[in-house]
Formats: structure tokens, C-alpha cells, sequence
């Protein structure tokens, strides 16, 4: 009775942590569902110019966001081991504005050679629109991403997850405002399409990190010394955890965003299926990365303290809560996929075929949830290179191959990749759990039964 007891205590305490990064995450994804929503509602066009933009800047961009997140287990390993950490935070910022900087020089060398890609005639103009303006939003987004992970490691999740939240509310309202134009008394703004998307995007998102930035001014004038040498194993630190994650991530999104990419070649309206599908399947994806994240906060905490036996017990819990989340969205979305799909267009070709789709996409929704679950407890451990290994295998070496041969080969488009992107969660599924297993039993040498 006091086992059920405690791990009902600890499934609470990863709630209470994961439900203000739940509100972030589910924000996040919100911005980008408000912006396929306008730009559905702008054209056919614009949606599909958009899904594919995205996909490649998203691409490109994610290898800096990946070695970003490496802040907040590194810093909670840190509070676990009790290392002070808060006076490297100046330098955290400093790490996350140059690491973006190669990152965005390759996004403007790859703008100019759109054109190479083979995109269908009518995507290329809008898409270099988009990618042109977006650019600039990666220096923001980094800097916000960072210092949100820094007060997310000392569990700090609440202001910057109530920020996202209104970040999604002044996302809507400008996408409105700059796509489809907007007079008031002396006030005019030209309707701008897919510019005027790029400008919201741009906007929404360097807002938020002034906002943040002030909210953190007394960790900018905190005297407390560091040393050369802590500030360099604190850079190594971080390099070593991230580089794993920036390449998982960089694998993963090159799966689905090449997808996206490779299904634009045939048409604007199979690439905005693709990219309300993936809308979908990243609400469900968020909610579970919202208890990963909290279980990796928890989880890194305990391993800078050694404590096996919690390691043990957030890791089931983790598993527990995420398998349970996705039975519950795997029913929402089975008895309500007409509704959610009527939000996003008014075109009942698009409806129609993103309806075949969906089913595939709720295949793989319990494998998402495994990996993501595994991932959390491997980054806790600071144990992330096993995680880059099963996106490669995963997505570059099955979904794409798979996805390719069936839509160029066969002319089965849409559920061809689709279905090889379940193959690869699948695969990535099995082999983080395993590991995660291999850790733990080697590490404390316990069963579940020893908690």
C-alpha cells in the first residue's frame, strides 16, 4: 500500500512540474496550428508555401535548439551534485546567441538555392518570402529557448509557460492582421499573404525574449564569481549533452520536415495535408514531452545526487503517465477527427484526404509516446548519444527510403511516408526503452520490485 502510495505522490509531483510546461509546449504547437489555420484560411497556396518553408528552416534551425536544451538536465545534474549554476547564466546567453549564428548564415545560403530543391513552380516564390524574413527570428527563439531551459532546471515553469501562452494570442492576431490586412482610423496595414505571415512569425517571437530578458535582470547583475576553468567545463558540459540531442532532433525533423519537403514535389495540397497531420500529431506530442521534460528535470536532479532508487521510480511513473495520455488522445482524436480537421480548412478535398491519413498518423501515437518517454530518462542521465543513434536508424535509414520508393515508385504518396514514419518511431521506441532498462539495471542493480 505505501509503494502505490508513493508512486502516486510522484506521479503528482511530475504532473504539478510537467502541467506549466504542458501549457508551454501545447503554446508552442498552438502558435504553429494558428498559423497553418490563417494561412489555410489566407489560400491553398499559402498553406502549402508555408508547410514546406517551415519544414526547412525547422531543419535547418533544429541543430541549434537541440544542443540549447542540453541547459536545463545539465544545470538540474548540477543542483543534484549541489554545484551553484546561477552564475553562468550570462554565459548561457551568450552560448545560446552564437550558437544560432551558423544557423542562420546557413538558412540564408540555402534560401538563395530554393530554387534547386525541385519544389513544385507555384511553392518557390512564397517559400523564399517566408524563409527571407523568418531567418531573423532564429536569434530570438534561441535566446528565449535558453533561458527558458536555465528556469526550467530550477523548476522555475511557470512565467515562461504563461508567456508562450500569450505569445500564441499576439501570434493569432498578427498573423490576421499582416496576412489579411487591417484599417483603422489612420492606421493601415496592405494585405501581405504569405509576407505578412513571416512578419507575424518574426514579430511573436522577439517579443517574448525582451519580455523574458527583463523578467531575468537580476541574474544579469549577479556578481557571483566563476572561474576559467568552470566556465569551461560548463561549455564542455553542455556540448557533450547536446551534441547527442542536437543530432536526435536534427534526425528526427529531417524525417518528417524532408517529408514534407518530398511530398511538395508532387503537390500544394498533399503538402498542406501533411502539414495539418502533423499538426495533430505534434499536439499529442507536446503533451508527452511536457511529462518528459518534468521527468528529466527530476530525474537529473536525483542522478547529480546518486539516488538510484528515485531514478528507478520517476522513470516508471514517466512511462505510466505518457502511455496513459496518449490512450486518452488516441480516443479524442478517433471520435472527434471531423471536427479537428474542419478547423483547419473549409476545402473538403484537403478533409477528405487528411481523414485516410490520420488513421495511419494514430498508429505510431504509442510509439511517440515510449521514445519520448525514453528520451526524457536518457537525458536526465545525461546518457543522449544512444538517442541521436535510433533517429538516424529511425528516420534517415527507414521512414525516408520507405516513404520514397512507395510515393515515387508506387504513387502511394501520403501513406507511404506516413507509414514509414510509424516504422521509425517504432524502431526508436524499442531501442531507447532498451537502453533505458540496461542503464538502470546496471547502475543500481534493482528490479522495480526494489521500490
Amino acid at each position: 500500500m505505501n509503494d502505490i502510495k508513493n508512486f502516486k505522490e510522484i506521479i503528482f509531483d511530475l504532473i504539478k512540474l510537467s502541467l506549466p510546461i504542458l501549457g508551454g509546449n501545447i503554446s508552442h504547437i498552438l502558435i504553429n496550428i494558428t498559423d497553418t489555420i490563417v494561412a489555410g484560411r489566407y489560400s491553398t497556396l499559402a498553406l502549402g508555401a508555408t508547410s514546406v518553408a517551415t519544414a526547412i528552416i525547422m531543419t535547418i534551425i533544429i541543430g541549434s535548439i537541440g544542443i540549447i536544451l542540453s541547459i536545463s538536465p545539465v544545470v538540474a545534474n548540477n543542483r543534484g551534485a549541489k554545484i551553484p549554476s546561477k552564475k553562468f547564466f550570462k554565459l548561457t546567453v551568450l552560448f545560446s546567441f552564437l550558437i544560432s549564428l551558423p544557423f542562420f548564415f546557413f538558412v540564408e545560403f540555402f534560401t538563395s538555392k530554393i530554387h534547386l530543391l525541385g519544389l513544385n513552380s507555384e511553392l518557390v516564390e512564397p517559400c523564399t518570402i517566408y524563409l527571407q524574413i523568418c531567418a531573423w527570428s532564429i536569434f530570438p527563439s534561441a535566446v528565449f529557448v535558453a533561458i527558458k531551459e536555465f528556469l526550467q532546471a530550477y523548476e522555475n515553469v511557470l512565467f515562461t509557460n504563461t508567456l508562450m501562452f500569450f505569445m500564441v494570442i499576439l501570434n493569432l492576431i498578427l498573423n490576421i492582421i499582416f496576412a489579411f490586412g487591417f484599417e483603422y482610423s489612420f492606421i493601415h496595414i496592405p494585405e501581405m499573404g504569405v509576407k505578412g505571415l513571416a512578419i507575424a512569425t518574426l514579430i511573436s517571437k522577439t517579443i517574448p525574449m525582451i519580455v523574458i530578458i527583463l523578467y531575468c535582470f537580476p541574474l544579469f547583475i549577479n556578481h557571483s564569481k566563476r572561474t576559467y576553468e568552470d566556465s569551461k567545463k560548463y561549455i564542455k558540459d553542455l556540448l557533450k549533452t547536446g551534441f547527442p540531442i542536437s543530432a536526435a532532433m536534427f534526425f528526427e525533423f529531417l524525417g518528417f520536415n524532408l517529408t514534407a519537403v518530398l511530398i511538395g514535389k508532387f503537390s500544394a495540397l498533399y503538402a498542406g495535408v501533411h502539414n495539418i497531420i502533423l499538426c495533430i500529431a505534434n499536439f499529442t506530442f507536446m503533451i508527452a514531452l511536457s511529462i518528459s521534460n518534468a521527468a528529466s528535470i527530476k530525474i537529473g536532479f536525483y542522478n547529480g545526487k546518486n539516488d538510484i532508487k528515485n531514478i528507478l521510480k520517476y522513470s516508471l511513473c514517466c512511462y505510466f503517465s505518457i502511455i496513459l495520455v496518449c490512450l486518452i488522445m488516441f480516443i479524442v482524436i478517433i471520435l472527434f477527427n471531423n471536427q479537428i480537421l474542419s478547423l483547419f480548412t473549409r476545402d473538403k478535398e484537403v478533409i477528405v484526404l487528411a481523414k485516410k491519413i490520420i488513421k495511419i498518423a494514430l498508429c505510431f501515437l504509442f510509439f511517440d509516446g515510449i521514445q519520448c518517454a525514453s528520451n526524457g530518462i536518457l537525458k536526465g542521465l545525461k546518457e543522449t548519444k544512444i538517442i541521436a543513434f535510433t533517429m538516424l536508424a529511425g528516420y534517415i535509414l527507414i521512414a525516408i527510403p520507405y516513404g520514397s520508393i512507395m510515393a515515387f515508385k508506387f504513387g502511394i504518396v501520403l501513406e507511404g511516408f506516413w507509414t514509414g514514419l510509424a516504422l521509425a518511431l517504432f524502431t526508436a521506441a524499442i531501442v531507447t526503452t532498451s537502453r533505458v532498462v540496461y542503464i538502470l539495471k546496471k547502475s543500481g542493480k534493482i528490479t522495480p520490485f526494489d521500490c
